[in-house]
């Protein structure tokens, strides 16, 4: 596999970006991609892992992606990486998978991942292809980053070095919407297991000799619901008990458990409240006499935008939006936008409310794909995680959503799951490796912009470093 990169050769799968300009030096990056993607995102989409055994999976993808490098860095959770040399600059393009169970299956693709990561190496193999024909230098590598939704498997690459040597990430996610994502909408996140132990012994028979982890539980809960009192308005912690102790009423529990995340606009937000809550822990402990471990699996840290990279990402999102769809297409949205939930068809409602002009609205209400962009400027919604953010931390970043499902389709849905293979949902996928690719080939025929993204990313960081919020001895795992 390597002689065949340093020969020049690449996947079979993108050709290449072509040479034509619509402004100046800004390439259209008409990319051009066989039925090959599209079976390689359904390959990852019938792939039903849950967790961090979400790979570039099966034989049949690793035999397709096989002309080009892949370095599987070893250990779980680590990253599989493909690079390709070519000198100064390095751009790095990101892909993650997930799955969401659905009735009748173990597990399924609810946050189109599997998209993610098919559209992230297509845009590399066509930005390396138009790089060699036009002799250009610069380095590009493509990472594979699992677990996200959970473990937020960046976070540990961030953690570890990975992007140390890196000069620009570029990334994306499907959307119900096509834009260019600012540092707005995210929160940062902590995911913490608080474990109790106590003493078990029969309810009714010996009381006096039981101590209830359960209790401790139900404490922690009730102090965590009082502290949501004296936090900021755009805090978030929720929680689900995970280990109750057991079934029989009469058997005191001798250890429960509850994993709560914990949510906030920034970081160093996220880290106070932590502590709070740790504090609670060891109260709770203190009341029922028991006792606690505190164990952080995940850090989710919040996104350092970059307005340099964004205007590029967003002009480029102009050269290929709207995507265009069929009367077929556009029947079929219009099927699954009719069953989405009445709380969903009120999200959408809102958010058009926010981002759409008022003369315009009700269009806009009725069309079963938002075949548009939205003003990368615009607020709305929020209140998700991303593992993108710990990245945005050690290098500028920038991301951009493209539709790929119904108007109103909620994420982590049966509806988004069941989108997945449709062919708007395959369009929606290449039109990101497009905005990807030229991004990329704007970055590197002009040095000066990478310069600019720099300077704008230490003003955004205003002397703050990244906070490396998971514990050193932190390792990714199945939870």
């Amino acid at each position: 596999m390597r002689k065949m990169i340093q020969k020049g050769e690449t996947m079979p799968v993108a050709s290449d970006i072509r040479a034509d300009f619509l402004s100046g030096k800004s390439p259209s990056g008409r990319v051009e991609y066989l039925d090959y993607l599209t079976s390689m995102q359904k390959i990852l989409w019938e792939e039903k892992h849950p967790g961090e055994e979400c790979r570039l999976p099966g034989k049949k993808l690793r035999e397709k992606a096989a002309v080009l490098y892949i370095n599987k860095r070893g250990g779980k959770g680590a990253a599989d990486e493909i690079s390709m040399d070519y000198g100064q600059y390095y751009i790095e393009f990101i892909k993650k998978q997930i799955r969401h169970p659905i009735e009748g299956k173990t597990n399924g693709h609810g946050c189109g991942h599997h998209l993610l990561g098919t559209a992230s190496v297509a845009a590399v193999d066509a930005l390396k292809t138009y790089m060699e024909e036009n002799h250009m230098s610069g380095t590009i590598r493509y990472y594979g980053c699992p677990a996200e939704e959970n473990a937020g498997g960046k976070a540990y690459l961030v953690r570890d070095g990975y992007f140390n040597d890196c000069d620009i990430a570029i990334t994306w996610h499907p959307s119900t919407t096509n834009k260019t994502m600012g540092d707005d909408k995210f929160l940062a996140n902590f995911r913490v297991f608080f474990t109790f132990h106590g003493i078990s012994s029969h309810a009714a028979g010996a009381p006096e000799l039981g101590r209830s982890a359960l209790d401790a539980v139900e404490i922690m809960d009730i102090g965590v619901n009082y502290m949501r009192e004296h936090m900021i308005d755009a805090a978030r912690v929720h929680g689900a008990i995970t280990n109750t102790g057991g079934i029989a009423p009469n058997v005191i529990p001798a250890e429960a458990q509850v994993l709560y995340a914990i949510r906030a606009p920034k970081v160093t937000q996220v880290k106070k409240l932590y502590e709070r809550m740790c504090d609670i822990a060891k109260g709770a402990a203190l009341i029922t006499g028991t006792t606690v471990d505190i164990r952080q699996v995940a850090a989710y840290s919040n996104v350092i935008g970059n307005d340099v990279l964004e205007e590029v990402m967003d002009k480029n999102l102009d050269h290929f939006i709207p995507i265009g769809y069929t009367e077929e297409e556009l029947a079929y949205a219009g099927k699954f936008k009719e069953v989405v939930t009445e709380l969903d068809k009120e999200g959408l409602k809102d958010m058009i409310a926010h981002a759409v002009e008022k003369d315009k609205r009700k269009e806009v209400l009725d069309m079963p794909l938002l075949d548009f962009k939205l003003d990368r400027s615009e607020s709305y919604g929020g209140g998700g995680s991303t593992d993108v953010g710990d990245v945005s931390w050690v290098v500028p970043t920038v991301q951009t959503n493209v539709c790929c499902y119904a108007a109103g389709t909620a994420l982590h849905s049966w509806q988004a799951v069941a989108q997945g293979k449709a062919s708007i949902a395959h369009k929606g996928m290449l039109t990101a490796a497009k905005v990807m690719a030229c991004t990329g080939a704007d970055l590197l025929e002009n040095p000066e912009l990478i310069k600019k993204a720099h300077k704008d990313w230490l003003e955004e960081l205003d002397g703050e470093t990244y906070p490396n919020p998971l514990p050193k001895d932190a390792k990714p795992e199945l939870w």
